[in-house]
């Protein structure tokens, strides 16, 4: 019963396809059962990619990801706080999470993949506290740009335009 009250909980707050999207979401960026989600948000920002000499070379070069800023939004479109380097997620009442990557699984093509982040402990009370896992889903853009990146270019940044859900997940 509980589990049936949960999903109807989860049904009156999410549309159908959200709900859909996280039950279908790829084996390796699952959280291990027994997590629950706590907060679904939208990120929409920009990630920033600078030109570089790719690791190990003098002579071969890429975009190199640099990092992320992206605004909040809850289902309503209410801004609910802000994504950032480190991988940080700050919420408007101040508490925030961290977290290291345990997991990725492709995306569409032309959007960055679809990851699992295992959160460190939380800073302040709020909407970030005690989460324990963060799901990147739904993403659309924010991949490398596909302008050439030269010697004569070391050094230039760009801004992609991304947007992704952002489940986030506690015990």
């Amino acid at each position: 019963m509980r589990t049936f009250a949960r999903f109807a909980a989860l049904a009156a707050v999410f549309s159908a396809p959200a709900l859909a999207d996280m039950m279908d979401a790829p084996e390796a960026v699952r959280p291990p059962v027994g997590h629950a989600m706590s907060l679904h948000t939208v990120g929409v920002g920009e990630i920033t990619y600078e030109c570089r000499a790719k690791a190990g070379t003098t002579a071969v070069f890429e975009w190199a990801f640099v990092a992320p800023v992206a605004t909040l939004m809850d289902m309503s479109k209410k801004e609910v706080g802000k994504y950032y380097a480190g991988p940080t997620w700050e919420a408007i009442d101040g508490s925030k999470v961290t977290g290291k990557q345990v997991a990725v699984s492709p995306a569409a093509p032309g959007s960055i993949p679809l990851q699992l982040v295992k959160a460190e402990p939380a800073t302040g009370n709020g909407a970030m506290s005690n989460v324990t896992y963060i799901q990147r889903l739904n993403t659309k853009g924010g991949v490398a740009p596909a302008d050439a990146c030269s010697a004569g270019s070391v050094g230039a940044k760009t801004q992609v335009a991304y947007q992704a859900d952002y489940v986030f997940y506690r015990m």
